[in-house]
């Protein structure tokens, strides 16, 4: 069977006779004639009784009539959802990201992106690394990731700068982290909670980074978890299990209370949108960029104690390189 006999077939059947249906399809009657009994050779049975200059569906053909309704209404919904693609009035963007800085920033740029009500959007939480993987292998058009987080020989996108959040120490609140000096200075209850890390682990660069922060502060301390969402993390130190060093941006979306954030010299995280170069000229992806951009600049990061003694008489006490 052909859409153009499942047509033909379907206006017949609502017409009733060959010279109303030859009208409304602009065929000749001997063409239409020719094109049904092509469908009923193609099927096995006839599909009409004919008598008395009428056609009346047969069993059979009412089993196809069903059927061609359903088939050519899901094309015709699929030829007018493609026209929307055609004329830019409708697109689905592929996003994959960390968690926190989807939730945090994807719902308020999809309220500002002005191509917001013909845009689909498909999300996906995912590690740096397989937003790569996905990226290479076309499955998204768009990856948030923390621009330290993969090496940059590996990128072959465009990253353009969304966030930047700070890394913040996030200890259970019942230690008054303010009044440590060193870590030899805490009770021995104190001391092994404050050397039991919980690591998120992605990026052997970030890692490796992170290692180094944890040996120069925590000269003592041992992983006790790695995770692979910050949310995680921060659960494990809300039950007192340990501490963290986490994105500031991560708390947001986090409940925080028996945690205290506390700033740390670690730096800055950097988050970037990476994509194709091509798709920063496409109407939808670029706006949506832009729109992520705004929704960073009006993030306002949870509170963030100023820090706290254990950190800087360690920096103090550490050896120039």
């Amino acid at each position: 069977m052909t859409l153009h006999q499942l047509r033909i077939f379907l206006t017949v059947a609502q017409s009733s006779t060959l010279t109303r249906a030859s009208k409304q399809l602009g065929l000749a009657q001997p063409s239409l004639s020719k094109q049904l009994a092509g469908l009923e050779e193609s099927v096995g049975t006839r599909l009409f009784d004919r008598g008395h200059n009428r056609l009346v569906l047969t069993d059979a053909g009412r089993v196809l009539l069903r059927h061609a309704q359903n088939v050519l209404r899901e094309i015709d919904e699929a030829e007018a959802e493609l026209r929307e693609f055609a004329g830019g009035k409708r697109a689905i963007v592929r996003v994959a990201g960390l968690n926190s800085v989807i939730k945090t920033l994807v719902p308020d740029a999809l309220m500002h992106c002005h191509t917001a009500a013909g845009l689909e959007i498909d999300i996906q939480e995912a590690a740096p690394g397989e937003v790569l993987e996905m990226l290479y292998s076309r499955q998204i058009h768009i990856g948030l990731i923390a621009a330290d987080s993969v090496a940059q020989a590996s990128v072959g996108f465009r990253q353009v700068s969304i966030i930047e959040d700070p890394y913040v120490f996030a200890v259970p609140s019942a230690i008054n982290l303010e009044a440590l000096e060193d870590i030899n200075s805490a009770s021995a209850d104190v001391a092994n909670v404050l050397n039991r890390c919980v690591q998120f682990n992605f990026g052997t660069q970030h890692t490796l980074r992170v290692q180094q922060w944890y040996q120069r502060v925590l000269p003592f301390h041992r992983i006790i978890a790695r995770c692979r969402t910050y949310e995680v993390a921060l659960e494990l130190v809300r039950a007192g299990l340990g501490v963290s060093l986490v994105p500031a941006l991560t708390a947001l979306s986090a409940a925080l209370d028996g945690v205290q954030l506390f700033a740390t010299d670690h730096g800055l995280r950097h988050t970037v949108a990476i994509l194709p170069d091509q798709y920063l000229r496409l109407t939808p992806y670029k706006e949506l960029i832009e729109a992520l951009q705004v929704a960073g600049r009006k993030v306002v990061l949870p509170r963030i104690l100023p820090m706290p003694p254990l950190i800087k008489n360690a920096l103090e006490g550490a050896v120039p390189a």
